[in-house]
């Protein structure tokens, strides 16, 4: 779908055996919500993100070698999704080891291109790890949202620009 410096964005349907490596990470990452205490599912909300043009769909990246090096989704409800209407950049997650290379900025750029796609006039993202690379990309602040970690900034970008 996208090269960005050697980084290969792709659906996640299209490689599905990385399922339980982003299962894994997920519950590393996230385990106040993916842990064996939380809520959520890591393995059946990736399942249910293996689409192409319908809501949730996640993306990977691989690189040249196919090694999963982090991923990301757009869905229609994310953390802070009652303060706005969707689609949100979801779920972005960069391997501890390939972190600060481009990978998230690859992402986030893929994401934004199939939100356009697909038609939406804006995109919104609950983060506070990824906040330097959204505001490099244009994106403005829309508020906080509450997440178990705490409070969280979200970020709106207007796709029609």
């Amino acid at each position: 779908m996208n090269i960005h410096n050697d980084i290969r964005i792709v659906h996640l349907m299209e490689n599905p055996s990385v399922i339980p490596i982003l299962t894994q990470w997920f519950i590393d990452e996230w385990t106040p919500w993916y842990g064996s205490k939380g809520l959520g599912d890591a393995k059946k909300d990736l399942e249910e993100c293996s689409r192409r043009d319908v809501l949730p769909i996640c993306l990977i990246a691989l690189s040249k070698n196919n090694t999963v090096l982090g991923t990301g989704a757009l869905k229609s409800k994310s953390v802070g999704s009652k303060r706005s209407d969707g689609p949100w950049i979801s779920a972005l997650l960069v391997d501890k080891n390939h972190r600060c290379q481009g990978v998230g900025t690859a992402l986030i750029e893929t994401i934004e291109k199939k939100a356009r796609q697909l038609g939406f006039k804006f995109v919104y993202c609950s983060t506070n790890t990824a906040e330097s690379t959204l505001q490099r990309r244009g994106w403005k602040t829309n508020g906080t949202a509450e997440t178990l970690r705490g409070s969280v900034p979200v970020y709106r970008l207007n796709l029609t620009k």
